[in-house]
């Protein structure tokens, strides 16, 4: 028998199996090896443009979910009513169009005071965010401490409260850690957020 390997390979014999005693070789099994290696080759490009397809997916959603300037005359006119309203004695920076989850909203950027104030509007007028610079020495001392506690070595810059709906949900600060720049929340306790806002 030598170097070949002992195997039994189903013989047909009329209607039923019979095993019979055939060598099998490495060439007897190339055949099989072919088909593997062109079973890989066909789902190769499949996983390829399953990754394509996943990655523009993302980049679709990601672009949905930006802003866009736009000038004041493009706002719906009751978002118009609502900046009217709200940016009396402010001057107004800009504004944004976003679309977030399938909703659009609009941002007006104003200054009001020497400090910054963005409100947040749907297309019905409605406030549903506003971010207001704050003085971080005006902030309860919880606050203060759970920020820089947050910041951890990282200077803190910008600071600004986050109210959704009338309700103070968070204070914002800009960062600064080795010359990278990122920001950081906390709650309007100075606790860190499940969550961030």
């Amino acid at each position: 028998m030598g170097d070949e390997p002992s195997t039994y390979a189903p013989e047909m014999l009329s209607d039923s199996f019979h095993f019979a005693r055939v060598p099998l070789t490495r060439e007897a099994a190339l055949p099989h090896r072919l088909l593997q290696q062109e079973a890989s080759m066909r789902t190769a490009p499949l996983f390829a443009l399953a990754a394509i397809a996943a990655t523009l997916s993302a980049a679709s959603l990601f672009a949905q979910e930006q802003e866009k300037k736009i000038n004041r005359s493009d706002l719906p006119p009751a978002v118009e009513k609502t900046v009217a309203a709200n940016s009396q004695g402010a001057t107004v920076r800009g504004f944004n169009q976003e679309k977030e989850k399938g909703q659009t909203y609009y941002e007006a950027e104003l200054s009001l005071a020497g400090h910054s104030k963005d409100i947040l509007m749907d297309k019905a007028g409605n406030i549903v965010e506003v971010e207001e610079q704050v003085d971080l020495a005006s902030l309860p001392a919880a606050v203060q401490s759970g920020l820089q506690a947050k910041a951890a070595s990282g200077k803190l810059g910008k600071v600004e409260s986050i109210t959704k709906h009338d309700k103070l949900v968070a204070y914002e600060a800009k960062v600064t850690t080795n010359g990278k720049r990122s920001e950081i929340q906390v709650g309007p306790d100075g606790k860190p957020l499940d969550h961030e806002e």
